[in-house]
């Protein structure tokens, strides 16, 4: 049969957490027949993307994640549910000071890498220490900049002395960067270039690879783990597809299992339609948001005027109808809807669009019209839609008569890095959160070493109010200082958000564990999936 199902427990402070159970290695379908996931994710390795797709101390996709995170272990884990992380490699962790400035874990006995070798605390010190040392491209070590040493007591102890409070340092070891990696499979001084992985998370990897892709990684169930994630199956094959539609063909085809993102939005609208069949879709709340990234020192942008009228005639509510219909909301704020912090900041400044507002904001800032832009995109990454998207965009800001844009659409492996060296004026950018938190969403972008290699930079926003929120425990007493760091973004616009998504996945029938093989940080967790009989 056929049926849409949609998820409820999503984004942060909705829902209490539903903690995932304790696995063990006799845990899983028992059944041997590995699942097969199909996504439109593209792992490259090439000199300008980096050689190192899937070495922790780079990657910073959610397509890369999306890989770490099935064969790496950290000391903390996002549980089934999302909610507060819980211990992973760790029996216990906590802030064992009022100031939230020293954290302590103790690891659980026993813990192995996948081939064998036991580990220690040494071990967690290395992993942590080699990532923030090699300071990879990506920006992926600033996730740890708040950790000023970290220290050992024993084989089991380990304690993170921050350089000040962060109220999210649990969920900051709960990512891939803070994964457990082994000195011998890499080099303290040098980044493990190539598609191998090796941990001690629930699957082991084999990689095939092709032309300099990654094209099939072939999960199997690491026996060694120890965890707080039940597995649910003995294995599991993921495959990189060069469209969704040939995806999507697959997936009817009987060739794949399971069908993840990207899906194009007539795909979605379709399965959401079909009423026979063997294929549900599955609809879970997301916290995937899109924007524009501005190079503020580019001369067509640097004027914040000229981003200001661009935020004052942009239709959010006419984008996402034209192009993502109902699977899509507007947004007024880099922080999405449904998490703590959250504010409409852009409408609360500029209103409903208005084209003569506009275009006073230019002619008092002296800036002629029309104003010449580029508005790239990238081809291969945020599925088939981005295309039609920024035509829409390129479309509002012509007829508006204040611009004159045309767009231009590069892969991935050629777009991220362009826009990091700044040869963008205008870009087009989504985020998937690294975990679900208003800072999540602020700091990636406004802080130092951020994510964008942005050279905006704001004194309040990165002394005063990143600092100050991070003091917090309650996250609800952050919001003051998200706040105004919204207000702040509204006004000198380095960024310009568009819209928040939902997201999907495709299964057949027979397919288990669908409703939380994505949570709402678009992690995917394989090892829910399973096979039994769908209802």
């Amino acid at each position: 049969m056929n049926r849409k199902t949609l998820v409820l427990a999503a984004a942060m402070g909705l829902l209490a957490p539903v903690l995932a159970a304790c696995g063990d290695a006799e845990s899983g379908s028992g059944d041997g027949d590995a699942i097969v996931v199909g996504t439109t994710d593209r792992f490259t390795a090439s000199e300008e993307e980096g050689l190192a797709p899937l070495d922790p101390a780079w990657a910073y996709d959610v397509g890369t994640w999306n890989i770490l995170r099935q064969t790496v272990q950290t000391l903390m884990v996002q549980p089934r549910g999302d909610g507060e992380p819980v211990p992973d490699a760790a029996k216990s962790c906590g802030f064992t000071d009022a100031g939230n400035e020293r954290y302590s874990c103790t690891l659980r006995d026993g813990l192995k890498f996948s081939n064998g070798d036991p580990i220690t605390a040494q071990d967690v010190k290395y992993s942590i220490d080699r990532a923030i040392s090699l300071e990879g491209d990506s920006g992926v070590f600033a996730l740890l900049s708040t950790i000023d040493t970290v220290e050992t007591q024993g084989d089991n102890e380990v304690i993170f002395h921050l350089k000040a409070a962060d109220a999210t340092f649990p969920y900051k070891l709960s990512t891939p960067v803070a994964a457990i990696v082994n000195k011998d499979d890499y080099a303290q001084n040098k980044l493990r270039e190539g598609f191998d992985v090796d941990g001690s998370g629930p699957y082991t990897m084999e990689s095939k690879v092709e032309d300099g892709a990654l094209v099939r990684a072939v999960f199997t169930k690491n026996p060694s783990y120890k965890g707080a994630l039940q597995v649910n199956n003995d294995k599991v094959e993921m495959v990189a597809y060069d469209s969704a539609d040939a995806m999507g063909e697959a997936l009817k085809d009987g060739k794949i299992d399971v069908m993840t993102r990207s899906m194009s939005p007539e795909q979605i609208q379709q399965l959401a339609n079909d009423s026979d069949g063997e294929i549900d879709l599955v609809e879970t709340p997301g916290l995937e948001i899109r924007y524009l990234a501005f190079n503020t020192k580019a001369e067509s942008v640097k004027d914040k005027a000229v981003r200001q009228a661009m935020a004052q005639v942009i239709n959010r509510d006419e984008l996402v109808g034209k192009v993502y219909g109902s699977q899509a909301e507007p947004l007024f704020s880099m922080v999405p809807a449904g998490v703590t912090g959250h504010s409409n900041a852009f409408f609360n400044k500029y209103g409903d669009p208005n084209v003569a507002q506009a275009r006073e904001l230019l002619e008092d800032a002296g800036v002629e019209t029309p104003v010449k832009l580029t508005l790239h995109y990238t081809t291969d990454h945020y599925g088939p839609a981005t295309k039609t998207e920024f035509e829409q965009l390129s479309k509002q800001l012509n007829d508006s008569g204040l611009f004159q844009t045309d767009t231009e659409g590069t892969t991935w492996d050629k777009f991220r890095p362009a826009g990091q060296k700044g040869k963008y004026d205008v870009y087009g950018m989504g985020w998937f959160p690294d975990f679900p938190d208003a800072d999540a969403f602020i700091a990636p972008f406004l802080d130092e070493d951020n994510f964008l290699n942005s050279p905006y930079s704001n004194t309040e926003i990165r002394k005063d109010l990143i600092p100050a929120s991070r003091r917090q425990a309650d996250r609800l007493n952050a919001s003051k200082s998200f706040n105004r760091i919204q207000e702040i973004v509204a006004d000198e616009v380095p960024l310009l958000p568009l819209w928040q998504g939902k997201q999907y996945l495709a299964a057949r029938d027979g397919i288990t564990g669908t409703a939380y093989a994505l949570n709402s940080s678009s992690t995917l967790q394989l090892w829910e999936l399973g096979r039994g009989v769908s209802g």
